[in-house]
């Protein structure tokens, strides 16, 4: 089981350490399916759309068929349980500066060639070190850990769809909210319910260029422009990254068209994040993302018109601040995941009173 470390409390560590035995593999009859001639059974969870052989996985090696039944495998099986700043997800006009209590379980339906979490988004739930953690159990500890909120992160949690709605609609019968960062890559029919239960979600708009989404990432750009919407409509918070990979993806014109589309399409209040690749699985080759190169993303998006442009993994950057779009007083201070001053009030501007839009309490 992986253990992902923020700051966190001591005594969740303890409950890692007594629960952190491998178990077989837990599962749930998948939603979004149907049954076809000699066992075989087509998911339409996500747009891949997989026919699956039985015995065999779908693309993203969460769903298995089962002698003709399809099944989620990762339910109630994380491999991934943490306490985490909610900054980390990240989330900056989110509840600041509260914990946030972390699942996640294998599998992801993308095979980004940066992915940073590879060792549990590229794999199956069957190879992975899981404890058993019913969703019942998910919101009790979010709760006794006084966590306000519960994140689905880490691999991608549309993968273990049935696990996130289970434990969502328990979360929010106890008052507990649910947020999610999510590859955005989900069909719009499970995406509609989904909406339902989830209060915010950081979406990776990982770039703006068919070519990029299929060659490296191996999903399509139009999904997750569908999805933002989607989410947009629902009135779920919506926060942004954009992990600008060297060569790849940090060309200033096509950045410009993308901060363009979200202005127009979801708007100018909408958090972007633009965040520092380094190197990571089949991109060990490539170097560091330049922090001027991040810079210059940033003062574009400005100039297209968006309020709140974040920068991230890097250190003591002025971009971590949350300023007032009209006054530009320093409302929110961080240094890295964590709050060191607040100047929002009831949503608003500590210093002129203008309002600041996000989920402040």
């Amino acid at each position: 089981m992986q253990i992902h470390k923020g700051k966190i409390k001591k005594n969740i560590i303890l409950f890692l350490f007594l629960f952190s035995f491998s178990i077989s593999a837990q599962k749930k009859e998948a939603s979004f399916y149907k049954r076809l001639e000699n066992k075989l059974v087509q998911c339409f969870l996500c747009p891949k759309n997989c026919v699956i052989q039985s015995g065999k996985y779908g693309f993203c090696r969460a769903r298995k068929n089962i002698d003709g039944t399809l099944y989620s495998m990762g339910y109630s099986n994380p491999c991934s349980v943490a306490i985490d700043p909610i900054e980390k997800k990240p989330f900056y006009h989110f509840l600041p500066s509260t914990w946030t209590f972390s699942i996640a379980s294998a599998g992801c339906s993308l095979r980004c060639k940066f992915c940073q979490n590879w060792e549990i988004s590229q794999v199956t739930p069957e190879e992975t070190r899981n404890i058993y953690l019913s969703p019942e159990k998910v919101v009790e500890y979010a709760i006794k850990y006084k966590c306000p909120s519960i994140a689905y992160t880490y691999s991608e949690p549309v993968n273990f769809y049935e696990y996130m709605i289970d434990t969502a609609k328990i979360a929010k019968s106890k008052g507990i909210k649910n947020i999610m960062h999510t590859a955005g890559f989900i069909n719009s029919e499970p995406l509609e319910n989904l909406c339902k239960y989830i209060d915010a979600a950081n979406v990776d708009l990982k770039g703006f260029n068919d070519d990029y989404y299929r060659n490296i990432c191996e999903g399509e750009l139009n999904v997750v422009l569908n999805t933002l919407k989607v989410l947009k409509k629902n009135k779920v918070w919506v926060e942004i990254t954009n992990l600008v990979v060297p060569g790849y993806n940090d060309n200033l014109e096509e950045i410009k068209k993308m901060c363009q589309w979200i202005k127009n399409n979801l708007g100018e209040d909408v958090p972007l994040h633009f965040s520092r690749f380094h190197p990571r699985y089949l991109m060990l080759h490539i170097p560091s993302t330049p922090v001027e190169t991040l810079e210059k993303a940033v003062k574009v998006a400005k100039e297209v018109g968006l309020k709140y442009v974040y920068i991230g993994n890097v250190e003591n950057s002025q971009f971590e601040n949350t300023y007032c779009p009209k006054c530009s007083k320093t409302l929110i201070k961080r240094s890295g995941f964590f709050v060191s001053e607040n100047n929002i009030i009831n949503g608003k501007c500590k210093f002129c009173k203008t309002k600041i839009e996000g989920v402040w309490q």
